[in-house]
């Protein structure tokens, strides 16, 4: 290498300098690559910030810091085949340095030998002279060439070495800093992982006594009607509200209880009755079918009483309904609670006598009222096959095995007065709930009403914004715990003080978004942010009591 830089030198000395041109290197790859580092160096710093540094984000860095490994491996299998590239250039023009020395040595040589006047003294003929100043000229051209292009590719070759030695140097500075982020980031991964096991204990002691709270108000039972109807409570009415709750005041009513929404609306049979629907028709719409002739005679295993006839002991016990109601409905309820039990009977099993399967009464047993004895004496062996029919009380105007239960089976926003568990006359159709069961006369916390300030509702709202052990009701004295004030909240949250108005948005059969105007601008929860929100963190015993589902509306007045 040494003799080829001495004879640039000496050739420089008498040719001018030559333009060349440099084979492509990797600069756009490698600021591409810089820019890629950079952007996971930021999102390294954001990661180290990060109160809840979460797994998939890291995981989301490991596939950049992969997809920049490749890249540099790629760039570097590039580097290596250039070396090959250049080494074999190089042998090449080890083998053109002995004609690079001989072309120089001639070409001084023929520079002295073609002065015109040594040439022109040693000629005897005109033609002779003219041919040797012709071919010692063109023989120096030719020297000039050879020499010009085995520099040109020397000059190269030395720019390409040097280019390779800088892209070498900036490969190893970058293989540094994806070898420290990988070393970062398994780190990271590793305290993520740590991180979330301990805010899964702290997710799960915390919201121990709040699950308590929501299994409470969202109802895990479905009750029944019994056999004499629950009077309504005035307050909880949407008559009640606008008559005597004060200008500005909030109230949440539920469409329908605890109810699961399967099957047969006990009050919505009824309605249906009294539209002039017979049982089969009623069946019909609840279950799809109606019902068909079985041998049903025998005994039926009955839970603390033992074997009974399943006719005319177990059904006639039956108290899911009151006895005064419409004959067809009471014949409907008959063949349910038949087609219910008859599954018990096939199976040898025995049944038990409360709501979890249905109640029975062994007084009403002894002397059944006269309507409901006819009513199952008129059904005798009718069930409904291949349906476990479930019922309810109240649907709130909507079942999930047949849609609106309404008048012209639509929904609307009138679809409540047009609802067959309306026209039924159940108490809990619409209702603002507040007090800790059906009954009126159950434990109301202290509360007298179900109605709400907008500082109440704007607490709500925070509740749904932010959450931790201390977010229950504010009531100790019925939930207990060690809750935050409605200001201590709504510093936490960042939230609003006060609601001045809300718009209910319903989907078909739920609640799908609930938009208030606040203090602090317009506010959106979906239905079942609102819900979870509210039956943890509403005063008193104030409740959305569904189970699986968010379906209720917010009146103000």
């Amino acid at each position: 290498m040494k003799r080829i830089i001495l004879f640039l030198f000496l050739v420089s000395v008498f040719l001018y300098p030559i333009p060349y041109t440099l084979y492509p290197t990797f600069a756009g790859e490698i600021e591409d690559l810089q820019k890629q580092i950079d952007e996971l160096n930021k999102a390294r710093e954001l990661s180290v910030k990060a109160t809840k540094p979460l797994e998939g984000q890291l995981n989301s860095l490991k596939l950049q810091l992969a997809q920049i490994q490749a890249n540099l491996d790629n760039l570097s299998a590039k580097i290596r085949q250039k070396q090959k590239d250049l080494d074999i250039r190089e042998d090449k023009l080890a083998l053109q340095q002995a004609l690079l020395e001989q072309r120089v040595k001639a070409y001084y040589i023929r520079s002295y030998l073609t002065d015109p006047l040594l040439v022109i003294l040693s000629s005897v003929h005109s033609g002779d002279l003219f041919r040797e100043l012709s071919y010692r000229q063109s023989v120096t051209r030719e020297d000039r060439q050879i020499i010009t292009s085995i520099t040109a590719e020397v000059v190269d070759l030395l720019t390409q070495k040097e280019n390779l030695e800088k892209d070498k140097a900036k490969l190893a500075v970058f293989q540094e800093q994806v070898d420290k982020n990988a070393g970062f980031l398994g780190g990271e991964i590793k305290k993520a992982k740590a991180y979330q096991s301990d805010l899964s204990g702290k997710i799960a002691e915390l919201s121990a006594k709040q699950q308590e709270i929501l299994a409470a108000r969202s109802g895990q039972f479905t009750a029944s009607i019994g056999d004499s109807e629950l009077a309504d409570d005035y307050n909880a009415s949407i008559k009640g509200f606008r008559e005597a709750a004060p200008s500005g005041s909030f109230a949440v009513f539920s469409f329908g209880g605890y109810t699961h929404r399967k099957g047969m609306s006990q009050y919505g049979a009824r309605g249906r009755a009294q539209s002039g629907q017979d049982y089969k028709a009623i069946l019909r719409a609840y279950y799809g079918k109606e019902p068909v002739g079985k041998d049903t005679g025998g005994d039926i295993n009955v839970s603390g009483y033992g074997s009974m006839n399943f006719e005319e002991k177990y059904l006639y016990g039956i108290a899911e309904m009151p006895s005064n109601w419409h004959a067809e409905a009471l014949k409907a309820q008959a063949i349910a609670a038949r087609t219910y039990a008859f599954r018990y009977k096939q199976n040898g099993q025995s049944i038990c006598t409360t709501e979890a399967c249905q109640v029975f009464s062994k007084s009403k047993s002894d002397s059944p009222p006269q309507a409901w004895k006819d009513a199952v004496n008129a059904t005798r062996g009718q069930v409904i096959e291949d349906v476990v029919t479930y019922y309810a009380s109240t649907h709130g105007g909507f079942t999930t095995t047949m849609g609106w239960d309404t008048t012209d089976g639509s929904g609307g926003s009138s679809f409540v007065d047009k609802s067959y568990d309306k026209a039924g006359g159940s108490p809990w159709v619409y209702k603002a709930w507040y007090t800790q069961g059906y009954s009126p006369s159950s434990d109301k916390c202290g509360r007298s009403n179900p109605w709400l300030s907008g500082e109440e509702v704007a607490d709500i709202i925070n509740a749904a914004k932010y959450r931790d052990d201390r977010v229950t009701p504010v009531t100790t004295s019925c939930w207990g715990g060690n809750p935050y004030s409605h200001a201590e909240l709504r510093e936490k949250a960042g939230g609003p003080s006060s609601v001045s108005s809300v718009t209910v948005v319903q989907g078909n059969g739920t609640t799908s978004e609930v938009v208030f105007q606040t203090d602090k601008g317009e506010v959106r929860l979906s239905g079942s942010e609102f819900k979870t929100a509210f039956n943890i963190r509403a005063p008193g015993r104030l409740s959305i009591p569904q189970s699986g589902f968010a379906f209720f509306n917010i009146e103000k007045k």
